[in-house]
């Protein structure tokens, strides 16, 4: 059964169709046409971790498919009291279509897929965030960028893990500037290194965002306190000083270079004020392709289960 868990399990061809179909729905949805891709269908949303616009473009998504989805926090279902991944995965992909997990660690959405008798969407986990990747890079598209160098200035979180993971997948130039001690995960670098042959891939790693930014197209950043670390907010913004993406980093890109961020942003931080409202109407057409990307994957996902039998 096909799963949408990580960039590892998604060739190139699945990505530039996951891309191409997500336009059409956007197309579709602007111009008020509704097609009921997943008609009655029901989306089991588990979320260990708290979010906005994963379950409102999730919930809304599933919706304009002519489909319903249920909100299952860990608080309101017996994972939260100890209840086996497996057990619970079996349980509810026994009465829903389709099941997205957003969680902490990476092996509890691998087990949800191992014993789920439906596709799981990963939603988030510590490593990787491959959802935003995709509403990142159609925005990327939109904004009439096909080929670009890709600049992330911050934290080496999911997000850069995520972006390296894609650019091993898609061939694309990235730069990754990270503070020392704050790089990537070595087990992302390390699978990158030989994929990166095959696909043309040009990742580089700095902890000097000035250089990463240099004539790159796309600049993007992350909060450099995710959730659960809010105890090492002080000792991370010491870290992280110089790594602040304002319009003197963004005048070293190109003149024509977009900024993005997957928001929440916390302003003063990672980013100053004056570049999140420069790029603002870019910034949350990046959040409402959340949307768009998302229903284009749980559409994917369907034609695999089908044609699967």
């Amino acid at each position: 059964m096909k799963h949408f868990i990580s960039f590892h399990s998604i060739s190139r061809k699945d990505i530039l169709d996951i891309l191409a179909l997500s336009k059409k729905i956007k197309i579709e949805l602007k111009n008020n046409i509704h097609i009921p891709y997943l008609d009655k269908y029901v989306l089991g949303m588990i979320f260990e971790k708290s979010s906005t616009r994963t379950r409102v473009s999730f919930e809304t998504g599933i919706y304009q498919l002519g489909g319903q989805g249920l909100f299952l926090s860990s608080r309101d279902i017996q994972l939260g009291r100890g209840e086996p991944v497996s057990d619970t995965a079996q349980v509810i992909s026994s009465m829903v279509n389709m099941l997205m997990v957003r969680t902490f660690e990476h092996a509890k959405i691998e087990e949800f897929a191992k014993f789920s008798r439906v596709p799981v969407i990963n939603g988030l986990t510590d490593l990787c965030h491959p959802l935003q990747i995709l509403a990142d890079y159609l925005t990327i598209l939109e904004n009439g960028i096909e080929d670009p160098t890709i600049a992330y200035v911050g934290d080496g979180n999911n997000m850069a893990n995520s972006w390296i993971l894609f650019a091993k997948k898609m061939g694309i130039e990235l730069r990754i500037a990270t503070p020392k001690g704050y790089e990537p995960w070595q087990e992302i670098i390390d699978d990158a290194k030989e994929l990166s042959q095959i696909s043309g891939a040009k990742i580089t790693y700095t902890n000097d965002p000035k250089e990463a930014v240099k004539g790159a197209d796309v600049v993007t950043t992350d909060t450099w306190i995710s959730m659960g670390q809010e105890d090492e907010k002080e000792t991370k913004v010491k870290a992280f000083e110089g790594y602040m993406v304002d319009m003197d980093m963004m005048k070293l890109a190109k003149e024509d270079a977009i900024f993005l961020h997957c928001l929440p942003a916390y302003r003063g931080y990672e980013v100053s004020e004056e570049v999140l409202e420069y790029y603002s109407k870019i910034v949350f057409d990046e959040a409402e392709n959340r949307l768009h990307a998302q229903k284009a994957i749980m559409v994917w996902l369907d034609a695999w289960r089908q044609k699967d039998g």
